[in-house]
């Protein structure tokens, strides 16, 4: 089987360097087929395009997923995007197709024209090149051969140029039906296991240059801290994983103070000033960057700080106006957010979302005001950070994300109940009801209020199939 990963020598090709002749490679197979059954990226039933430059990193991934699963396989397809960026690159494609003929993989190849002009261009067009070709061939999951020394190398250049926490998390493991499943994984493994495989990559040239940022910082600035403090790359991994779980443990607390301080309607935001003032500065900040996104701006720290400043000292009367074209406006105790005057008129009308089969997926719902990213998995454990899981057997597709209903109820343990008098109960507002998104069956039936309550008898069992639905702020409508 591995005598298949052999290529013959060829203008371009490399052997892994640094990695010993002998190493076994089952111990490296082993790891990885762990990882996909522990994480849930890659079920036995996906179809997964592989994204393929020739280089080692995914020459190594296409190689895993092709040869070292047991069991159920996923179907699997390879993507090969030609920047253009160089002379002789249409070669790669080339060694790329002559590589998945010989293992039996359908390749999907593509080419930039006009050439990108910059690093963040190529990545754009990379991306959109690989969603495109997923759709081509029904695939609904993305490879891509991202590892542990990519993590820390984007890490510490975050660091550099002066990243906030969520931006200390670094690479996802998953983003809608992207997954990366070397990131555990040492690129030095990679390399030892290319070797002991016998298996032939792509050098790209361009890789080499220390001209560009990135390739000083994977082949000059990490070397050198690791001879300064052997294990600096997965310390920084480390810093990534732990900046993930606090960003998750902060979207969960920042969700119920939302519910506290904030009434949300097809117009805008309002805040209770009062206390919104009695929480921490930092907590403050972070919530109001949180409302800000619905409507589409980012502000910067020069200008989330003005924006806290008339919060607390701003007349009644007044108002400010932030970056995307938001203004914030005060009413005695009260703070409104919403579309300045040149944006207001533009503001999107209620946009449902429907999940038509027990498949993975995602989307974009507007309600309320709220533009929300939405992301479905089916899996065993969780999925997402965030995610609330839902009985497969109990659903009845088409489910649909949108805003309660007059006359909707929800069965609760001891009977069911009005979703008006729930949120009586707890105290919403019109204008947050009416922002809260809802998931109904095709019978109409209520199976969740999002950050209120669920359907009794939807909750998976232990080890049982699970629908994982996340859902979150991207915008405003």
């Amino acid at each position: 089987m591995e005598r298949r990963g052999r290529g013959t020598g060829a203008a371009g090709e490399g052997e892994a360097p640094g990695a010993a002749s002998g190493v076994e490679p089952g111990r490296l197979r082993g790891r990885f087929r762990s990882h996909i059954a522990r994480s849930g990226l890659i079920e036995p039933g996906d179809v997964v395009l592989v994204a393929v430059s020739g280089g080692l990193d995914s020459v190594v991934l296409l190689h895993l997923l092709r040869f070292a699963l047991a069991g159920p396989a996923p179907r699997l397809a390879a993507a090969h995007f030609d920047h253009a960026m160089r002379p002789g690159s249409e070669a790669d494609a080339d060694w790329v197709a002559g590589l998945c003929a010989a293992w039996g993989l359908p390749l999907e190849r593509g080419r930039a024209d006009p050439a990108p002009r910059s690093e963040a261009e190529a990545r754009a067009a990379r991306y959109r090149f690989l969603h495109e070709a997923a759709e081509r061939v029904g695939a609904n999951r993305i490879a891509t051969a991202h590892h542990a020394d990519d993590q820390a190398e984007t890490v510490l250049f975050r660091i550099i140029r002066g990243t906030g926490l969520r931006g200390l998390a670094g690479i996802p493991e998953r983003r809608g039906p992207i997954v990366r499943p070397l990131l555990p994984f040492r690129r030095v493994e990679l390399a030892a296991y290319a070797r002991a495989t016998g298996l032939r990559f792509r050098e790209d040239p361009t890789n080499l240059v220390l001209g560009y940022a990135r390739n000083r910082l994977r082949h000059d600035v990490l070397p050198r801290l690791e001879r300064i403090a052997p294990g600096a790359s997965m310390a920084l991994v480390r810093l990534a994983e732990e900046a993930r779980a606090a960003e998750a443990a902060w979207d969960s607390l920042l969700e119920r103070i939302e519910g506290e301080v904030a009434s949300i309607d097809a117009s805008g935001v309002e805040l209770a000033r009062s206390e919104l003032l009695s929480y921490h500065p930092h907590v403050r900040a972070r919530l109001l960057r949180r409302l800000l996104r619905r409507f589409g701006s980012h502000p910067d720290r020069a200008g989330t700080r003005a924006a806290l400043e008339f919060i607390r000292d701003g007349a009644s009367g007044g108002h400010i106006d932030v970056t995307g074209g938001v203004r914030l406006e005060r009413e005695f105790d009260r703070i409104r957010v919403r579309p300045g005057p040149r944006r207001a008129e533009t503001a999107a009308v209620d946009r449902p979302l429907i999940i038509a089969h027990p498949e993975h997926g995602e989307g974009v719902a507007t309600i309320g005001g709220r533009r929300l990213a939405v992301e479905w998995v089916l899996g065993r454990e969780a999925a997402a950070p965030a995610a609330v899981a839902f009985d497969l057997s109990a659903l009845r597709f088409p489910l649909e994300l949108r805003r309660w209903r007059p006359g909707d109820r929800i069965r609760l343990p001891y009977g069911t109940k009005k979703l008006k008098k729930l949120f009586g109960e707890r105290r919403i507002g019109r204008s947050a009801r009416a922002a809260t998104p809802v998931l109904a069956d095709a019978a109409g039936e209520v199976l969740w209020v999002a950050g209120i309550a669920r359907a009794a008898g939807t909750e998976p069992a232990p080890g049982a199939s699970a629908l994982y639905l996340r859902v979150r702020d991207v915008g405003s409508g």
